[in-house]
């Protein structure tokens, strides 16, 4: 099986992106980013007001909307983008028959193809497809997410097949038919001139080792995706359209592929859909790049945001590539956590282009971070509009990890540290350990006071101090400060605590139940269960006649 590489930034962990997923993992980033140049960051629900003249969808639950401030001015965000992009861009952008008009304007390359409304007939559109050349796309004209977008229909029947599941299925009726380019797709990040990343969409595929089953190859490659923040919830999953692809390819799940064959599962390149998002920014020609930027300018009002194309490697670029697509509220997890290559800094070149003042801020960015949905809190439970994030710590970040001995498990003097840490404006959190010391991590700008916290640590009635150990603390830390001491009953913050962590574990696990039965399901229906039924009955049978001599 292939070894997959990436090379993730050091300031956008998992571990601090564990609480933002997809969408809200978009705007935590940027936020993120922001804050920690010393701009102030607040987060606010849609009935704030702040967001009625700009175009927003699908902000429930909360984490899509924020802004940031200098102390010059405020700029206001939904997602990626920023209130500099102008609501007749969103507008252009959501609406492909749109979009492909003012990039036919601009020269931009696009497809082939005419939209058709609600009001036209199946038979209308049939009639117009022949005068194009086979194969063909069909897709919504306001679909989003590579929802209903068939591609490489080869013939009439095809589409008539396609039309009736995109128009009468899913109820998109008004829809785009273009001619199908083949090629290789990729999402550009564009912001005014520049491409600040780009990554190559491969449909669901696993590669061959010469070892494992298809089914087998699957079910690892889902492994390798829980492990990336973006793709761990976006696993393949094994439906008709897969067990067709494998099919296609003479195989089943099975067949045991030859080492390095790769074998597409889907035909969508959504990563929702278990694509692979690749890395390619310094692989992309010149000329790819120019046409990304070129699209953009297009579109009046836009400045920055994702462009789709498609490549034909056989022509020159100016002749083998046409924009799809462009997304001025683009998602770039996929940029940001690849499935192979280099993750780049959108959310960088986004403040950088919002507040180019912050550009030379000096911040240790891998250090420090919030906890997005201990902010969020009071948005969620609907007890507030807007909330204000603590300022983030700016400068260079110190920390330490103390392991503190004797008589130190005591609520009174955990409190107590954490009162005495905040004075000092430093960070960290404390956790109980099996044998009755306590881990104590503090971090922040002042290096002489996190040093001198050592002394703090038994300058106190309230423990008996017996020894103390330090050692350099390097990873990351929340800001504020934590205290983890486990069940008080008697502490009503402490019950509280216990009850939100067992009612998100009893989630985790009823989520892990569905899981676990969808995929027995679908082991029992694969062709290797059935094939091997017989020798499961023989090996029941044994147990029993073990059983039964035991006895």
């Amino acid at each position: 099986m292939e070894r997959e590489l990436s090379i993730s930034l050091p300031h956008l962990t998992n571990e601090m992106v564990s609480g933002a997923r997809k969408t809200k993992l978009c705007a935590y980033s940027v936020a993120l980013e922001g804050w920690r140049r010393g701009l102030k960051l607040k987060w606010y629900t849609i009935d704030s007001g702040h967001f009625d003249n700009m175009i927003t969808f699908g902000v429930n639950p909360p984490g899509r909307l924020f802004s940031l401030s200098s102390e010059e001015r405020t700029h206001y965000f939904f997602r990626t983008r920023g209130d500099k992009v102008t609501n007749e861009a969103v507008e252009i952008g959501s609406d492909k028959d749109e979009t492909k008009i003012w990039l036919s304007k601009a020269g931009v390359p696009v497809p082939e193809g005419r939209k058709f409304s609600e009001e036209a007939t199946d038979d209308e559109i049939i009639q117009y497809a022949s005068t194009l050349e086979y194969p063909l796309v069909i897709k919504p004209v306001n679909g989003s997410l590579g929802n209903g977008v068939i591609t490489n229909i080869k013939n009439e029947q095809v589409l008539r097949k396609a039309l009736n599941y995109v128009r009468s299925d899913l109820e998109y009726l008004e829809v785009i038919v273009e001619r199908y380019v083949p090629g290789e797709e990729y999402r550009l990040y564009v912001i005014e001139d520049k491409v600040i990343g780009a990554y190559n969409r491969l449909p669901a595929n696993i590669i061959g080792d010469g070892q494992h089953t298809i089914e087998e190859l699957i079910h690892l490659k889902n492994l390798q995706r829980r492990k990336n923040a973006r793709l761990f919830s976006c696993l393949i999953e094994i439906d008709l359209e897969t067990l067709d692809f494998i099919e296609d390819a003479g195989y089943n799940l099975s067949s045991i592929p030859k080492d390095g064959e790769r074998i597409l599962l889907k035909e969508k390149t959504n990563v929702s859909a278990g694509g692979d998002p690749i890395d390619v920014t310094d692989d992309l020609s010149e000329e790819i790049k120019q046409i990304a930027i070129n699209a953009v300018k297009a579109v009046p009002g836009l400045y920055h945001g994702g462009v789709d194309i498609i490549v034909d490697p056989s022509k020159p670029p100016e002749k083998g590539a046409v924009v799809i697509e462009l997304n001025p509220t683009a998602q770039i997890g996929g940029i940001l956590f690849p499935m192979k290559g280099k993750a780049r800094d959108i959310p960088a070149a986004i403040i950088d282009y919002y507040f180019p003042e912050t550009k030379g801020v000096k911040t240790d960015k891998s250090k420090i971070y919030f906890d997005l949905n201990t902010v969020l809190e009071p948005l969620q439970s609907r007890s507030a509009m807007e909330v204000e994030v603590t300022p983030a710590p700016v400068g260079k970040f110190y920390g330490k990890k103390y392991i503190v001995s004797g008589s130190v498990q005591r609520v009174s003097y955990h409190q107590w540290l954490k009162k005495e840490a905040l004075s000092k404006d430093l960070h960290g959190f404390i956790n109980n350990l099996p044998d009755g010391e306590i881990e104590v991590v503090v971090a922040g700008t002042s290096k002489e006071a996190v040093a001198e916290f050592k002394h703090t640590l038994s300058n106190t009635h309230k423990a008996e101090v017996k020894k103390v150990a330090e050692e350099v603390w390097k990873n990351p830390v929340k800001v504020g400060f934590e205290i983890n001491e486990g069940f008080n009953p008697f502490s009503l913050r402490s019950v509280e605590s216990a009850l939100r962590k067992m009612e998100k574990e009893l989630r985790r696990l009823e989520k892990d139940s569905r899981r676990t039965a969808k995929e027995n399901l679908q082991i029992e229906q694969s062709t290797s269960w059935k094939y091997t039924a017989p020798i499961r009955q023989v090996g029941d049978r044994i147990k029993n006649i073990f059983r039964q001599a035991s006895y």
